[in-house]
């Protein structure tokens, strides 16, 4: 990242912090992960607001501060492996990849996970693994997961993906609740799910199968 570009996301950090109390690690994060990469040629200049912005295929990439509250709410410190349902961009991912050893993204729509796959590679993010496919499967070949995140927000958890939560382990899901969608935290704690709702957001919602 050049000196003009890592001023702007620091700025940007701060910003998100000023707005919502972010840990040392998040913060750092959100700091070292360039947002201009994952921003659609002509939203450039927008890169470092804290907006949501279109993309491909009727999607949004979060606005930074979602993405820091995201990452904030599933507490990453001490874990080591995370799976996120819903790639998008991977701007969350990316920064996601500053906190965890493994990152495991799924995208049902081929062409966004296609793009993703570039600028990771384009980052060095080695730590990073990809796959098209519906999310709500999850991924079972690495489970289990110490956090699943869901950038994309949902009815319910399908039952298959707290099965792939570790013990001890954090969910973090934007769920709807009538007309509104609410950002819940689930703990698995042996057979029990405990479940709590944090606050109000908008998310695309999850859709089923694959678009190729």
């Amino acid at each position: 990242m050049d000196r003009i570009t890592a001023t702007k996301t620091a700025r940007m950090a701060d910003e998100c912090d000023k707005r919502f109390p972010l840990s040392q690690e998040v913060k750092k994060a959100i700091a070292q992960t360039n947002r201009e990469l994952f921003v659609p040629t002509g939203f450039k200049h927008n890169a470092y607001k804290l907006d949501a912005l279109p993309m491909g295929s009727a999607q949004w990439i979060s606005s930074p501060l979602t993405v820091a509250k995201m990452t904030e709410y599933l507490e990453p410190k001490g874990a080591d492996r995370v799976l996120e349902i819903g790639c998008g961009s991977g701007y969350q991912a990316a920064v996601l990849s500053k906190l965890f050893r493994g990152v495991f993204t799924i995208e049902r729509i081929e062409s966004l996970m296609l793009e993703a796959k570039i600028r990771f590679r384009e980052l060095g993010l080695s730590n990073v693994h990809t796959r098209t496919d519906d999310g709500q499967n999850g991924w079972v070949q690495y489970a289990p997961y110490d956090r699943i995140l869901f950038s994309a927000s949902a009815k319910a958890v399908p039952q298959k993906l707290f099965e792939q939560l570790s013990e001890g382990g954090i969910l973090v899901a934007p769920i709807n609740k009538g007309a509104k969608q609410v950002i819940t935290k689930f703990k698995k704690l042996g057979k029990r799910i405990e479940q709590t709702e944090l606050e109000a957001c908008d998310f695309v919602p999850v859709l089923d199968g694959v678009v190729k």
